[in-house]
C-alpha cells in the first residue's frame, strides 16, 4: 500500500473506533464499579488492607477516565488537561499493573 492509502485504511479503522471506545469505557467503568461493591470487604480495626489500598488507587483512576469519556461522549466536553491520549493511556497501563500488584498482597 502507499502512503495515501495507508492514511485512508488507518482513518476509516479510526471513524470505527470512536464509535466504539466510549462506550465500552462506559461499560468498564460501571461494571468496575459494581465489582468494588462486591469485593471491597469490611474495614479491619487496624485500617485499610493493602489490597483494598489497591483497589481505591485503580478506582481512582478508573473514575477519572470515565468522568472523562463520559464528558467527551455525551457533552462534547474535550479535556481541559491532559488533551493527549498519552496520559489516560498510561493511566489503563498503570491500572493493569496495579491488578497484578493485587493477586501479590495479603
Amino acid at each position: 500500500m502507499t502512503k495515501d492509502e495507508t492514511a485512508k485504511a488507518r482513518e476509516a479503522i479510526m471513524v470505527e473506533v470512536r464509535k466504539v471506545v466510549p462506550y465500552a469505557l462506559l461499560v468498564a467503568v460501571f461494571s468496575g464499579l459494581y465489582l468494588i461493591s462486591q469485593v471491597f470487604g469490611e474495614i479491619g480495626e487496624d485500617g485499610l488492607s493493602s489490597f483494598q489500598i489497591l483497589l481505591l488507587i485503580k478506582t481512582f483512576f478508573g473514575l477519572w477516565l470515565g468522568i472523562r469519556g463520559f464528558n467527551q461522549l455525551f457533552f462534547k466536553i474535550n479535556p481541559w488537561l491532559f488533551k493527549s491520549h498519552r496520559f489516560p493511556f498510561a493511566l489503563v497501563i498503570i491500572i493493569i499493573f496495579l491488578s497484578q500488584l493485587m493477586w501479590n498482597v495479603d
